[in-house]
């Protein structure tokens, strides 16, 4: 395994903005890079191991939405410290068990190589079990949100795919999304930068809705 780590390798070592580091590793699909995704959006998903209550239904949840996800250019990845042959044979109980398949790829880090390089834990951490985070990254490999779980606790994959389209509408429109925004609905303007935009606005200058555009 190849990792290109950010300068500082303790937790939290990567933030929004910043440039996903590259790197290679096994998965369930093959080889692969990370680099090989520009172009395309990316959700790179840790989970804490295989097998595990939580992790399971939310890997169900991802496998029933790869769709929607698909449709908006957006590659899904899994990763954990489990290896290679403990992933195959979690996808094959999923699909056993629970009539799922899983299509996207999960890769192997078992020497936490790509959690560490990722802040996904602190570098002198000797195990996975509080790597439980999101990572969406854009086409030119920038890291465009962050979100970090307990293992306790199960992801959402509706607000997941809601990000993804807030991120991608604010790359079209050059607007911003407001609270619980959902595809279609209006947006909402920046911020104004000068005192003339403010006094031409009025009172609620520091709030103003997008106009619907016309289909």
């Amino acid at each position: 395994m190849i990792v290109s780590p950010p300068a500082e390798s303790s937790f939290p070592s990567l933030r929004i903005g910043d440039r996903a580091p590259d790197f290679s590793a096994r998965t369930t699909h093959g080889e692969f890079i990370m680099s090989a995704l520009r172009g395309h959006w990316v959700l790179l998903f840790a989970h804490p191991a295989d097998f595990t209550p939580v992790c399971t239904s939310e890997f169900i949840a991802l496998a029933r939405s790869a769709e929607e996800f698909q449709q908006r250019d957006c590659a899904l990845l899994g990763i954990s410290a489990d290896s290679l042959p403990a992933h195959l044979a979690w996808v094959n109980a999923i699909r056993t068990q629970f009539d799922v398949h899983v299509p996207f790829p999960i890769i192997e880090d078992p020497s936490l190589a790509v959690a560490k390089a990722y802040g996904m834990l602190d570098s002198t951490a000797q195990d996975s079990a509080t790597v439980r985070s999101v990572f969406m990254i854009d086409p030119t490999g920038i890291v465009r949100a962050i979100l970090n779980y307990p293992a306790t606790v199960g992801r959402s994959v509706p607000e997941l795919l809601r990000l993804l389209c807030a991120l991608q509408e604010v790359d079209r429109a050059g607007a911003l999304t407001p609270e619980s925004w959902q595809p279609g609905q209006r947006t909402i303007a920046p911020p104004l930068q000068t005192q003339a935009a403010v006094e031409k606005a009025g009172a609620k200058w520091f709030f103003q809705p997008m106009p619907r555009e016309r289909s």
